[in-house]
């Protein structure tokens, strides 16, 4: 199947990344949101991160003009009806996810396929509301989205291996991506191991071995990882990986998933990070570490 057109609902952080990316690999790709103020806020923000590549001489303004033209925004879905392929990108909530899968699959014909970046949902429940549940794929992208060539291919119950084989070969031959064959399993890999981390990060905090500032240095330093744990959980939103955890904690029933309560306190605070201003560290309005 030659993929040339596809849809993003939902523009929050990670629906940004994936537009931007899909649009910079020459595709027409259509953003779809519940407001026009959420899709100017959107498109506002992909043109931020066009802006910053532009002054580290990434990319030209040419090439700007030939990326923001190819994305087109809209607030219906009937505008998926030319897509190959759509994937669903909003908050970590079942029954949102559920009622976005029922309408896409009611407007996208069969041979569509409806992909997720869930990390910790079930893609069998996802696909359980649609026609054709053989079609329903999980395609997990790691954030930032333009630097990371990583997607986890997560397989529901009932996907078909032409699906998988479809998704893969866009993936890898499309958007250049390397595609790691995941079965379903809340967490999925990369979430599961990378949320572990940043909690027992939380705990070294809370027993007040080191600070927060400090435990990034250490592994930043110690393990060439590109940011620390704080950093990494104020990149992902706080909100976000205590979502996570939540639920691999129902789902596993181990205590190793248990959020820390540091982690609830900042929530509540509405301390999310980088993409509220504060959260372990200070970030100015372009995400910005200050």
């Amino acid at each position: 199947m030659n993929i040339k057109k596809v849809g993003v609902v939902g523009v929050g952080t990670m629906g940004q990344g994936i537009a931007e990316m899909l649009a910079s690999k020459g595709l027409d790709v259509i953003i779809v949101e519940r407001s026009d103020e959420r899709l100017a806020y959107g498109k506002q923000m992909i043109e931020i991160s066009l802006d910053k590549q532009i002054e580290k001489w990434a990319i030209t303004m040419a090439e700007k003009k030939l990326i923001m033209n190819r994305i087109e925004p809209t607030l219906s879905y009937e505008e998926l009806t030319d897509c190959e392929l759509v994937i669903e990108t909003i908050t970590e909530d079942l029954d949102s996810k559920k009622a976005i899968f029922e309408e896409i699959d009611r407007i996208c014909g069969a041979d569509v396929i409806l992909a997720s970046n869930t990390s910790t949902l079930s893609l069998t429940e996802l696909a359980s509301v649609t026609q054709y549940p053989d079609r329903v794929i999980g395609m997990h992208f790691i954030y930032p989205v333009f630097k990371i060539d990583l997607v986890e291919i997560v397989r529901g119950l009932k996907t078909s291996e032409d699906t998988f084989a479809k998704t893969k070969h866009f993936v890898e031959e499309v958007i250049n991506k390397k595609g790691v064959m995941v079965f379903e399993s809340p967490g999925f890999v990369t979430t599961r191991l990378i949320c572990l981390f940043i909690n027992e990060a939380l705990h070294v905090l809370e027993e007040g071995v080191a600070s927060a500032e400090d435990i990034d240095n250490a592994m930043r330093i110690g393990y060439s990882f590109q940011h620390g744990p704080f950093e990494m959980c104020d990149r992902f939103g706080l909100d976000s990986v205590l979502a996570a955890l939540d639920r691999m904690f129902r789902e596993y029933g181990e205590l190793k998933y248990r959020p820390s309560i540091v982690l609830k306190k900042m929530v509540r605070a509405g301390h999310l990070g980088a993409k509220s201003g504060i959260g372990f560290f200070k970030y100015d309005k372009d995400g910005d570490r200050i």
